[in-house]
């Protein structure tokens, strides 16, 4: 495909990657001081609770562990299911995230809350947007994201938090090498294994958030049924859909839960599936699966070296599926309704 053929949403969606990782060190060098008064909201409460929706949710799934790590009792859930079976907010730091800080759900919630607490923090790319204007935010270098798939604010909302998590004490060193040092592993051989399917299933363990982050840029662009699954719940019955028309895609990193993954990828490909692993464990290739490997890695480290490969295979695999990946026939950039 010539840059003359390649469809409009596409050439959006690669300035917005093009520039994802400078944006991003910079989102973390500039937020220090909101991103202490947060961590002295987590150290005083214990308790975080992570809203969000679309890819938004998707990052506060995948920091879940990580502030689990520091002793924080993280819950990630949508905001919608927030608004109508809500979890108490009471004695809980809260963290909203929209990357327009203008979707249907954040303003809802907020009406609905008086404004949440004390204790409710924003994290969006826009400093003029409803949630800036309403509660201390951090917010993201470089503006609203433009193109429709969530790509650089994805890794700028992740930023956010590696800001936040360096306030309680993390080292940012791993992870600021991830993204200013990006890996560039071949993904052909993964393209060419997916060819004939109809759907694909992502999946991880400690990196799930990462897997449902892609999940859903890969149907939004390809506008196949493309899903996530965490990998005991795939194990507790969904793999009875998998076979040669079903891809599954896997990413392991450096640590504990990597066995697992292991496990599900050898299942997977017994089952028929073409199976591709994004690997950062560290540990010798699976075989009869496709590996695109990387440095050992865990974290934000290991979601900072995946993302910007997953994010153009997901791209690749849209274009070969639709004429005009990245524009958006039945959704708006920002979800205005409910």
């Amino acid at each position: 495909m010539t840059t003359s053929e390649r469809p409009d949403g596409l050439v959006a969606i690669d300035r917005e990657m093009a520039r994802q990782a400078s944006d991003a060190v910079a989102s973390v060098h500039q937020s220090g001081e909101t991103a202490a008064r947060i961590a002295t909201s987590l150290r005083a409460n214990g308790k975080l609770l992570l809203l969000g929706m679309g890819g938004s949710h998707a990052v506060g799934r995948a920091v879940e562990p990580l502030y689990r790590a520091h002793g924080i009792d993280a819950v990630a859930l949508p905001l919608s299911e927030q608004l109508g079976q809500p979890l108490s907010i009471e004695g809980k730091t809260i963290l909203v995230t929209s990357q327009s800080g203008e979707s249907a759900e954040v303003l809802r919630w907020f009406g609905e809350t008086n404004g949440a607490t004390p204790h409710t923090f924003g994290l969006t790319l826009e400093g003029g947007s409803f949630l800036a204007r309403s509660r201390p935010s951090l917010v993201g270098v470089g503006g609203t994201e433009k193109a429709f798939a969530a790509t650089r604010s994805l890794t700028i909302s992740f930023a956010l938090h590696l800001a936040i998590l360096v306030a309680l004490g993390d080292d940012p060193g791993n992870a600021l090498h991830a993204l200013e040092k990006p890996q560039t592993p071949d993904t052909t051989a993964a393209l060419a294994a997916l060819s004939g399917v109809r759907s694909v299933v992502t999946s991880g363990r400690r990196l799930q958030g990462l897997a449902e982050a892609i999940g859903l840029g890969l149907t939004e662009l390809s506008r196949l049924p493309c899903f996530s699954l965490e990998g005991g719940q795939l194990r507790h019955g969904p793999m009875e859909m998998l076979g040669p028309s079903v891809g599954v895609v896997l990413f392991r990193g450096a640590d504990a839960t990597a066995g697992l993954v292991h496990a599900m990828a050898i299942s997977a490909a017994e089952a028929g599936s073409p199976v591709i692993v994004f690997d950062a464990s560290g540990e010798a290739p699976i075989d009869g699966v496709i590996t695109i490997p990387f440095a050992p890695a865990t974290g934000l480290a290991a979601v900072f070296a995946m993302l910007p490969v997953a994010q153009s295979f997901m791209i690749a695999f849209a274009a070969s599926r639709v004429e005009n990946a990245g524009t958006p026939v039945r959704s708006t950039k920002i979800t205005r309704s409910e």
